[in-house]
């Protein structure tokens, strides 16, 4: 089977890869192991050395990584640029902090010696999303390799070449060899690799089902495991509230990366007494937004990132429309070259609705009219999604 990335600016195919069989994941297992027998005795100060200048190479090569990132997933790439920014800046931190952070730690008690130590554990496997295909690894791999782990990527497979450029980022920084690689597979294979006794740990970030099969199977196993999963944050905003600067961070909030953020606002909640005001200037400000090539510094809202994400997002809308949600703006596909969807808005969202019930993963919202505070705080809570939450109130 072929790993494929495609443009979701124009639906083109721009590179093809070919999995990794069984024998080559296996090889590339054991390579990583040998590296972390040698890599967990490198002391912090080598190992600093090190993640700063992935850090320098970062900063210098960002616009060419923020192609990268707008090729394969159609963030805009002004936001693109910002998230290579961003993991510098997470390579810094931990080079500058990891050992402060992981230091050992006298504990008192009553027996002759009481301390806390943090050791390496060997290999660490990364599962991870495509919706920011180098910070969801940075931000693993920084504290993880600063600790004394070797780490595994296992990407989505819409983002191969992003996956590969963190690999190489690291080799050029001086890691040593097979101290970070990347693994070119499916998520069939993902259990596998997990069942294998020299992967010690597993960190996921991705959606609810995705998480649920690699929690079952670093269960039967007994691996550390670390989940990040969906998330619905609500954005409520009450009587007391800067109107006009509550929607305009909520364009911002709910359309960041194309609309495809675990910690995107998504449901927005709104006190009666302000409600009309608020839905009248977010829909203004919605239908304003400007849509197109997300390679265009001007544009604020790029595609979806694959066609069956389109599909998905589309079948969400058109579900909730027949349960009752009303289209204030957007709505649909639009009919052009690439996977792109109009900046929407949803209203009349009622319990079991597709748009109150699912995290949306695109550039919808949903507006959702409270009674007063306390009403607003009961639909908040009325998720069982988590990751965060804003209150606008003066």
């Amino acid at each position: 089977m072929l790993i494929q990335t495609i443009n979701p600016a124009n639906g083109k195919i721009v590179q093809t890869f070919e999995q990794h069989s069984s024998k080559q994941v296996n090889e590339i297992i054991g390579l990583t192991h040998e590296a972390f027998l040698n890599w967990r005795n490198a002391g912090f100060s080598v190992r600093k050395v090190f993640m700063k200048k992935a850090s320098a190479i970062l900063r210098e090569k960002k616009n060419e990584f923020g192609k990268i990132l707008t090729l394969e997933m159609g963030k805009p790439i002004v936001q693109a640029i910002a998230e290579v920014e961003k993991c510098a800046l997470v390579c810094d931190y931990y080079a500058e902090n990891a050992e402060i952070i992981l230091s050992e730690e006298i504990i008192v008690s009553d027996a002759s010696q009481s301390f806390v130590r943090f050791d390496p554990i060997g290999i660490v496997l990364a599962v991870m999303p495509w919706n920011f295909p180098f910070w969801q690894v940075f931000r693993f791999a920084a504290p993880a390799l600063m600790a004394g782990n070797v780490c595994l990527l296992k990407h989505a497979s819409n983002v191969p070449m992003s996956a590969l450029a963190i690999e190489e980022i690291f080799s050029h920084a001086g890691f040593p060899q097979n101290v970070f690689r990347t693994l070119l597979i499916g998520s069939s294979a993902v259990a596998e690799v997990i069942n294998h006794p020299k992967i010690k740990a597993v960190t996921l970030t991705g959606s609810e089902p995705a998480g649920k099969k690699v929690a079952e199977s670093c269960g039967k196993v007994l691996k550390k495991t670390v989940l990040e999963l969906g998330g619905s944050d609500p954005f409520i905003v009450l009587e007391d509230a800067a109107i006009d600067a509550a929607v305009k961070t909520a364009i911002t909030a709910r359309l960041i990366n194309n609309g495809q953020s675990c910690i995107a606002a998504k449901r927005f909640i709104v006190v009666e007494k302000v409600y009309d005001e608020f839905e009248k200037k977010f829909v203004e400000l919605m239908n304003k937004v400007k849509i197109g090539d997300p390679m265009n510094p001007e544009t604020e809202l790029g595609p979806i990132a694959r066609e069956d994400l389109l599909f998905e997002l589309e079948d969400q809308v058109k579900r909730s429309v027949q349960s009752g949600a009303k289209i204030l703006c957007g709505g649909k596909r639009i009919e052009r070259e690439g996977f792109y969807f109009e900046a929407t808005i949803l209203a009349n969202v009622l319990p079991g609705t597709p748009a109150y019930e699912e995290e949306i993963f695109g550039p919808v919202a949903t507006l959702i009219q409270a009674t007063d505070e306390e009403d607003a705080i009961r639909i908040a809570n009325d998720s069982p999604f988590g990751l965060g939450a804003s209150l606008w109130t003066s």
